[in-house]
């Protein structure tokens, strides 16, 4: 059974610019922005939110610019920021631990709780994507990673939410900066995603309890009509782990191979859900990278395997951040959109 955005709902695109072009071109009425999320800059206007980590590479701050509908509402749903036209919804959450006297696991339990009641009061009942982003993501939290801490709060935010934390999950990624606060960035709308797996990898939400308590609460990547006849698939963060183990502890260059494989399995699998065709190369990526001096070569080995002209190299924005394992140099995440139909 083939899925579709229904007539009359505005399409939902994105564009990946410079953050200079994109603040160039949402001065201009007529390409007036949804919203926007920005790399490498905190955004300081209403649409714009950013991620607070250092773009590497001697590389200009850069932004995906969100266009939707033209008539936009703006609100707060405890302490979640949202903007909506409607049928899509574009949501940040800031919250600054030290400000709050809870733990992490209750403050994304809390970040969470309100996000699925933003949604509720936009009509935006379908998550398609999240982005994680949490200080210190490989500390000891009093006796606990503070990454699996986080995924302690999260999942159990899903379960009383009656969300899907398992089977079903959206595409998400969380990753680790140096300082500021817990930030969540949430993308939703009406029509609900069609969720992928990595033929590669256990599926996360059923990680064994040698990862934590709680398992991670998501997808590898998601598949959903954006409208106008085009299809999104979102890539979460992707990293060198078979099966549900890391593999090439310590060597940066197979590391990257083998990410490049799952990446390029996960599309393989994408396909077969859909008649648009995706391909890795005309996908517009993220690159997280734990130690800034590996930048180059990763830089290098993936021009090497994709292209220095493909639109992955051309759009590709390299991120000084620590991944959610320890022992993980480089992951990355990516999105497209290409002409077709979901396969149900």
């Amino acid at each position: 059974m083939s899925v579709a955005v229904a007539a009359g709902v505005p399409p939902l695109r994105v564009e990946r610019l410079t953050l200079a072009q994109g603040l160039a071109r949402a001065a201009d009425a007529a390409h007036k922005p949804f919203a926007a999320l920005s790399y490498g800059a905190r955004g300081d206007n209403s649409w714009i939110s950013g991620v607070s980590a250092r773009v590497l590479l001697d590389s200009e701050p850069m932004v995906d610019l969100w266009h939707a509908g033209s008539s936009i509402q703006s609100g707060t749903t405890g302490v979640v920021r949202w903007r909506t036209d409607g049928h899509w919804l574009l949501g940040v959450v800031d919250l600054d631990e030290t400000a709050h006297g809870d733990g992490l696991a209750e403050l994304a339990q809390r970040a969470y709780r309100n996000l699925f009641e933003a949604m509720r009061q936009a009509g935006c009942p379908h998550l398609l994507r999240i982005w994680n982003y949490l200080p210190r993501i490989n500390d000891d939290g009093g006796g606990m990673e503070r990454y699996r801490q986080f995924n302690a709060g999260r999942q159990q935010a899903f379960l009383d939410a009656g969300e899907a934390a398992f089977e079903g999950a959206p595409a998400a990624c969380a990753l680790g900066v140096h300082e500021g606060a817990l930030c969540i960035r949430f993308l939703a709308g009406r029509v609900p995603p069609l969720p992928v797996e990595n033929p590669r990898q256990v599926s996360a939400y059923h990680y064994p309890s040698d990862y934590g308590p709680r398992s991670p609460t998501f997808s590898r990547a998601a598949l959903a009509p954006l409208g106008a006849g085009q299809i999104a698939l979102f890539i979460s963060g992707t990293a060198s782990i078979v099966g549900h183990e890391t593999v090439h502890i310590g060597n940066l260059q197979a590391q990257v191979a083998e990410t490049l494989e799952n990446l390029r399995a996960v599309i393989a699998a994408a396909n077969e859900r859909t008649s648009a065709r995706f391909t890795l190369e005309r996908s517009d990526p993220v690159v997280y990278v734990r130690h800034p001096a590996d930048a180059p070569r990763i830089r290098q080995q993936l021009e090497q395997a994709l292209g220095a002209g493909s639109r992955f190299m051309r759009h590709a924005v390299f991120l000084e951040a620590d991944i959610c394992r320890s022992d993980l140099l480089v992951e990355i995440e990516a999105h497209a959109a290409e002409a077709g139909e979901l396969r149900r």
